[in-house]
């Protein structure tokens, strides 16, 4: 550094004619001269050798020099002035890290992970800086990616961490070669030595493991409906501590719907109930059950697999037709009633498409229709208007399964009042069974014989129907069950 002082008298004469001096050192080791000051320039120079200038051997970090200015060029009589430099001594990274010890060893259990030593170090250089924080690395024996090495920011330790499970079955002992560096690279003229690497021997303790099962998960397919007791898989679980001679016992874990067992010692798993593709335990044709394999060790140590059954469809779920109920216009001049689809818990090729067509009742063709639209839908057109009311319309709907299933479905259809765009249904609250058994009346008088029996009242004639076919009970029903309608005022002219 340079110290300056200044003197208020003619720079001219030698009354401001300044030199300087150093009175004094303190602390005044490891020499009581370490820095000199030219007496003309005021330059502060160190005069101690620099391997004596040692901040990791000097007392102190720290000097303070008195420094004397005194004009009329030094002399005697000259008048003086007194300050004080005060010197740091920082540091360089000049001190390499070292191991307190060359060899380490640890014991860690198979199959744990966590810090399994400290490793500890010796640095010189100042605390809390680059030259001092180390950093660890593992330069040769961790082949398997097992360990690895951090620093502890508080105590600048290196924490030695398993962060894959050992397997003493593998290898029972390890070797490490771990280095120790700085942050800040060391001044040009110190290296890394000996001591700042070090041995670490880890050895690895046996432990009662699990059975494992292979292949996890383990697939199989069977078809839904095998009779009970059928054969479905036989598991695998094999016990990794081959060192020692153990048996290995099977039982069921999980089984959501209670359709399977497992045999304890062969690990057959057989059906106890009926496989059913469409449950609720079965997710996208898929059934999964986890069973549990234990060994003998002390203490004995367990393993769980899943088996997923894959189901097979069979055509076991006939279809049925949706929606249940369909609304039309009376005076609607679209006679469409509605379009109605298939459905079908089974799958394809079991399920669609789907043939929908009328029941089986005669006569329903010459009041309906049905068109079909595409493979799982169809369209249902009235043939003639109809009053407003309720009717069930009964439909056949069969999959394409082999053999094919068939479902005979009622769908209600209401006939209602359509007015400004609101359809009112109040009115058809019952249903009509008779339209069906109308239509039947219609086609039998067509070819039944009538007897008119009846009176004149009021000028016009009062007029019963008898029926002449006793062959048709089905149409003696229908037409007791229109009887009051028949035996309203009506004229009937000799059947044709």
């Amino acid at each position: 550094m340079t110290m300056t002082a200044w003197d208020a008298d003619d720079p001219n004469t030698e009354n401001a004619v300044l030199r300087y001096i150093i009175v004094k050192q303190s602390p005044n080791k490891p020499s009581p001269n370490m820095f000199y000051i030219d007496p003309e320039k005021g330059d502060i120079v160190t005069v101690i050798s620099p391997k004596l200038l040692d901040r990791e051997t000097l007392p102190t970090t720290q000097y303070e020099l008195e420094i004397v200015a005194k004009d009329m060029a030094g002399i005697d009589v000259g008048l003086t002035g007194t300050a004080t430099a005060t010197i740091t001594i920082t540091d360089k990274n000049d001190h390499a890290p070292e191991f307190t010890h060359s060899l380490f060893q640890a014991t860690v259990n198979e199959g744990w992970t966590g810090v399994v030593l400290n490793l500890t170090v010796d640095d010189r250089d100042d605390p809390a800086t680059g030259a001092w924080r180390a950093v660890y690395s593992i330069i040769n024996g961790n082949t398997g990616r097992s360990f690895e090495v951090q620093t502890n920011v508080d105590n600048n330790e290196g924490m030695l961490s398993v962060v894959k499970p050992l397997d003493y079955e593998s290898t029972a002992f390890h070797t490490l070669l771990i280095k120790v560096e700085n942050e800040e690279p060391l001044v040009p003229d110190v290296g890394y030595g000996p001591s700042s690497t070090a041995t670490v021997h880890v050895r690895v303790l046996d432990v009662n493991e699990g059975p494992v099962f292979f292949p996890d998960p383990m697939m199989v397919t069977k078809r839904e409906n095998v009779p009970v007791g059928s054969f479905v898989a036989t598991l695998n679980a094999t016990d990794p501590d081959f060192l020692q001679t153990q048996s290995i016992r099977f039982a069921v874990l999980r089984d959501p719907a209670g359709w399977l067992s497992v045999n304890p010692v062969r690990g057959m798993v057989n059906t106890t109930a009926i496989l059913d593709r469409e449950s609720s335990f079965v997710h996208d044709n898929r059934y999964s059950a986890v069973f549990m394999a234990m060994d003998n060790g002390s203490p004995p140590a367990t393993g769980t697999g899943t088996l997923v059954i894959i189901l097979e469809d069979d055509n076991d779920n006939a279809p049925y037709v949706y929606p249940s109920v369909a609304r039309v216009c009376e005076d609607a001049k679209d006679l469409n009633v509605a379009v109605v689809g298939g459905k079908d818990k089974d799958i394809s090729p079991n399920a669609a498409p789907f043939r929908i067509e009328l029941g089986k009742q005669p006569g329903l063709e010459k009041m309906w229709k049905v068109t079909k639209v595409n493979n799982t839908h169809s369209q249902v057109t009235l043939m003639h208007r109809l009053q407003r009311a309720n009717y069930n319309l009964p439909l056949l709907v069969t999959d394409s399964g082999v053999p094919p299933l068939s479902n005979s479905t009622d769908i209600k259809v209401q006939v209602c009042t359509c007015k400004k765009n609101k359809m009112d249904c109040s009115g058809a609250d019952s249903a009509r069974p008779g339209l069906l058994l109308l239509s039947l009346v219609l086609l039998a008088l067509l070819s039944c014989t009538f007897t008119l029996v009846g009176g004149k009242i009021g000028g016009r004639f009062r007029a019963s129907v008898q029926i002449q076919d006793a062959a048709s009970p089905l149409l003696r029903l229908a037409a007791s069950g229109r009887s009051r309608k028949l035996e309203d005022d009506v004229f009937v002219g000799p059947a044709s």
